[in-house]
């Protein structure tokens, strides 16, 4: 480029001053909708911006700056709140959350999320029992970890028998094992003779009778069709049940979620709930989701009918309702593809499975010819390489047009950094999440505590520029909450607080909040319009209960929102601000757990 005259260096900076002087006489005349003031306000700009106060307008961030300069626009219809020096945040993001199914289930479950002792889980579960209607079932569907209980153990099949007695009763723990009660078995008729599905077992303790231990090994399918058998709940209840689980995401400062499908949860018959929600303009959270297959063998065809009845992507407008789009498919493309997260069984190798090669690359080649995003399950280093050669296939005979969509892995615990170059010469990211929280102290005990330094390599999947999104997995592999997996990224610790990662594996506070922001947007193709509170950005924000850039580490465990606000509108307040709050149905059944306990137990 050629150097500028002394004259034309002139000319721009009296155009640049004009146009900062017009800028500022438009904010004299312009009104905000709302101003929040007297706060810490962190923009998450690439300058790590902090601000005295934030307005809006429109559904946008109209500026931010000082209170003072800020209250400037304030108007006769404006909204003024007071922060009373509370930080807020841009709101956050969970790239890989299971929403829809989330909601769907929710007023059927009971929380073990966040329970401090075995002993406290097992009187709920009493407690749960004695209030259960006949017909239905107590059933704990992940979202904890033996190591988060004082005890650091796994209840026994005895503990939950005489909690429970004769309501049947199912307990989850990720998708590694599973607990039924004596009463649970009977009910779905399991005895001695039942044959499990291969790769899975039913226990049997050494008199030859069942212990109502279920176990993946590492197979989940004996836990997904366990789940698949429970009695559900009526349409109203589980639009009521999406509702509490949404207002449950909005208290820990969530306000969009990317919703990766999930086995057993069928589009779009499951996603009623939420469809509900959208179309009558009730949605508190941005929700995009995409499409997982349940007809193992055939997901070419599950796809192609999806592609033909469904459209997917943004307009390139910015969108001022609360969101409900269709991205592309995954995180499962082609189920002899996958492989599993149960650190307590061997790793499942590809190579076990004749056709995964040939399932894999029809599926991915449909969705690049139809110009569907798409995105990977795959947990180890080895399934991600031997995917890897099939999407470089794939590009080459695209000639580069894989490389032009969205697509990224999902999970990659022990992805090698050979690989890690491979997925950003294609131009993908990676979604991470929170599953090491809640099984690391499994996977130092199968693959060794050195390996559980990288796993997975965050740090150097930043340094070299790839595109990361942070999320949880929740809500059955680990718990919803994003400030548990805030804490393992800036920790390495998991909810037991058992180091696993390095020194060097670990991120910044700026830096993880920056993942769970607009690293997320990037997985929805919103990094333009969200992630930041940048001017002209969706105003989607939350007051935060106490000061995340400064609390002992510890206390970030324990960090919940007391204003979550979307596209400029509140939608719940705590403390201080719960009058703000918009209302909520009570939980229905009357029996629903959530009635009597909420989700996580704070």
């Amino acid at each position: 480029m050629k150097s500028l005259s002394i004259k034309a260096l002139l000319a721009l900076f009296i155009a640049t001053a004009m146009y900062a002087c017009g800028t500022t006489e438009q904010q004299k005349t312009e009104t905000a909708d709302l101003i929040v003031h007297n706060a810490k306000v962190a923009v998450m700009d690439k300058a790590t911006t902090m601000a005295q106060a934030i307005a809006i307008k429109d559904g946008l961030v109209l500026a931010t700056g000082t209170s003072n300069e800020l209250l400037k626009l304030k108007g006769d219809e404006t909204k003024v709140i007071d922060a009373k020096g509370r930080t807020i945040i841009p709101g956050l993001n969970d790239s890989h959350l299971h929403l829809t199914r989330g909601g769907r289930f929710f007023n059927a479950e009971l929380r073990w999320d966040g329970v401090k002792t075995l002993t406290r889980a097992l009187e709920m579960l009493k407690e749960q029992a004695e209030r259960t209607p006949e017909g239905q079932w107590v059933r704990v569907i992940g979202g904890w970890s033996p190591f988060q209980f004082e005890e650091k153990r796994f209840p026994t099949p005895e503990e939950i028998n005489e909690a429970t007695g004769d309501v049947p009763t199912y307990v989850l723990f990720l998708y590694s094992r599973a607990w039924l009660n004596q009463a649970g078995l009977e009910a779905l008729g399991i005895d001695e003779n039942t044959q499990a599905p291969e790769g899975s077992s039913f226990e049997k303790g050494p008199d030859g009778k069942l212990t109502g231990v279920l176990l993946a090994e590492p197979n989940p399918t004996i836990l997904y069709a366990r789940i698949g058998s429970l009695p559900p709940l009526t349409e109203e209840e589980m639009v009521n049940g999406t509702k509490q689980f949404y207002r449950e995401l909005n208290t820990f400062g969530i306000t969009s979620g990317i919703d990766a499908g999930g086995g057993g949860h069928k589009f779009p018959k499951d996603y009623s709930g939420t469809k509900t929600l959208a179309d009558a303009g009730e949605m508190p959270i941005r929700l995009s989701y995409y499409l997982f297959p349940q007809n193992k063998g055939a997901e070419y065809e599950e796809f192609q009918e999806w592609m033909e009845t469904n459209e997917v992507g943004h307009n390139g407008e910015i969108h001022l309702d609360h969101g409900y789009e269709l991205e592309g498919g995954g995180e499962f493309l082609a189920w002899s593809a996958g492989d599993f997260e149960n650190f307590l069984a061997p790793q499942p190798m590809l190579e076990d499975r004749p056709t995964w090669r040939e399932d894999l690359k029809r599926v991915i080649r449909l969705h690049v010819d139809n110009g569907w995003p798409f995105r990977i399950h795959a947990t180890y280093g080895e399934t991600i390489a031997n995917i890897l050669d099939v999407i470089e296939e794939v590009n080459a005979e695209t000639n580069g047009k894989l490389a032009r969509k969205r697509w990224l892995f999902d999970h990659a615990e022990t992805v090698k950094e050979e690989d890690l170059a491979r997925v950003k010469a294609l131009n993908g990211g990676i979604a991470i999440q929170a599953r090491m929280a809640y099984a690391g102290e499994f996977f130092v005990e199968r693959y060794g505590a050195e390996k559980a330094k990288q796993a997975p390599p965050v740090k150097k999947m930043m340094e070299l520029g790839l595109p990361v999104g942070a999320g949880t997995d929740g809500t059955r592999v680990a718990s919803y909450n994003p400030w548990p997996a805030l804490y393992w990224l800036i920790t390495g610790k998991t909810v037991g607080d058992f180091q696993l990662a390095e020194a060097a594996n670990q991120l910044t506070r700026e830096e993880a909040l920056h993942l769970y922001t607009k690293g997320s947007a990037w997985v929805s193709q919103e990094e333009d319009v969200k992630g930041t509170l940048e001017n002209g950005m969706y105003a989607d924000f939350a007051i935060l209960s106490d000061d995340y850039f400064t609390v002992p580490e510890k206390e970030i465990n324990d960090l919940t929102s007391v204003l979550t606000v979307v596209g400029g509108d509140v939608v719940y307040g705590a403390d201080e601000f719960a009058s703000m709050t918009p209302a909520l149905p009570e939980p229905i059944p009357s029996w629903s757990p959530v009635k009597f306990y909420g989700g996580f137990q704070k």
